[in-house]
């Protein structure tokens, strides 16, 4: 089988956007909202190591290592319960202590703009999710695309089971300029969603809300119900990605009215 000349250019344009789209909002902004590479550099760290390793991990051992649990969330229901508040809590937890510390600082730091922290940590955050999720998964297909079209694909996946194999032909016979489309959409929807996030969650820690943990868990969670019912067959692609569009848009007008450079924190004692 071979991959259309078309699909893979519009694949690796997809990849490319994807890939340039936190370096060059962080250039856009880092003057505007005075932003501390810090920030951006806990943000990356954070995703890295507790959606990546502590969430996958858990994961693991619930949906494999486990087989009472295998069994329960075998039941749609209760996979989609799982998935979302998994990934909630992992994710907002390590915002959320990344936020506090980060905030110890950001308290010392003179004539700010109020939500620079939360710019800069998004874009990390949010940055990382798109390289480890989106970017290097994408580059793994572009490359097997491009053996499959010089025929060199098998004797590439000899290591794998045929199952395996035959997944990976599958997946590839999919790709489409439609799917490029997709990829750079679905994306984009996740990089303004948490930039949405931190600056909820910087703003609770700065304001010394108590409750803002359990509700960003909630919020995150419930951002992630149409993603795992997806995955559970329980929603259309269709159907999610019209909503995490529109969704994306509703948050994206709302960060643009209420967080202004303009806006600034109080001068240090």
């Amino acid at each position: 089988m071979s991959v259309a000349p078309i699909t893979l250019v519009c694949l690796s344009l997809a990849t490319l956007f994807v890939a340039a789209l936190p370096v060059s909002l962080y250039r856009r902004l880092r003057a505007p909202f005075a932003l501390d590479w810090r920030d951006t550099i806990a943000g990356v760290a954070i995703f890295a190591f507790f959606a990546t390793v502590i969430e996958r991990a858990i994961n693991d051992y619930m949906l494999h290592g486990n087989a009472a649990t295998a069994q329960v969330l075998s039941n749609p229901a209760f996979f989609v319960l799982y998935g979302a508040l998994a990934a909630g809590v992992c994710e907002e937890v390590g915002r959320y202590i990344a936020m506090r510390i980060i905030a110890r600082r950001a308290a010392r730091k003179a004539n700010t703009p109020a939500d620079s922290v939360a710019f800069g940590y998004g874009i990390g955050h949010a940055g990382a999710e798109a390289w480890f999720v989106g970017v290097l998964v994408q580059l793994q297909w572009i490359v097997f695309a491009v053996l499959a079209n010089r025929g060199d694909l098998d004797e590439h996946l000899s290591n794998l089971t045929m199952d395996s194999v035959l997944r990976v032909h599958m997946i590839l016979g999919s790709l489409s300029p439609l799917f490029a489309g997709v990829f750079a959409l679905e994306r984009t929807a996740a990089f303004v969603f948490q930039i949405g996030l931190s600056v909820l969650m910087w703003r609770g820690v700065r304001a010394g809300w108590k409750g803002i943990l359990p509700l960003a868990i909630l919020v995150h969670a419930l951002i992630d119900v149409p993603a795992a019912m997806y995955q559970a067959r329980l929603a259309p692609l269709v159907v999610v990605d019209g909503l995490y569009t529109v969704a994306a848009l509703a948050v994206a007008v709302v960060l643009f009215r209420t967080c202004r450079p303009e806006r600034r924190v109080a001068r240090a004692a």
